[in-house]
């Protein structure tokens, strides 16, 4: 298991879909921000399914993969998000 932060930057009509996507896969957190844990195979998958929809020469996608989930802290100013939101 891999822990990443995923930031996108896409055009406005791309944009309800990209975020559909990450949040099968993904804890949205901010507008065009997720996070949380996955697999390599469902990492792969997700990117895949982002690649079929993103015009690769003008919209980008970021995973900044950490260490683990342990390994770094959260510096948060104004309100935190509910982490619980995509729990089913």
């Amino acid at each position: 298991m891999a822990y990443l932060i995923v930031t996108y930057d896409v055009e406005e009509k791309r944009v309800n879909r990209v975020r559909k996507i990450l949040k099968k896969y993904f804890m949205w957190v901010q507008n065009s921000v997720f996070e949380g844990e996955i697999s390599e195979g469902k990492l792969e998958k997700c990117r895949r399914e982002i690649l079929n929809f993103i015009n690769t020469e003008t919209d980008s996608v970021y995973f900044y993969h950490l260490e683990n989930r342990l390994n770094y802290y959260k510096d948060i100013l104004g309100v935190e998000k509910d982490m619980t939101d995509n729990v089913i």
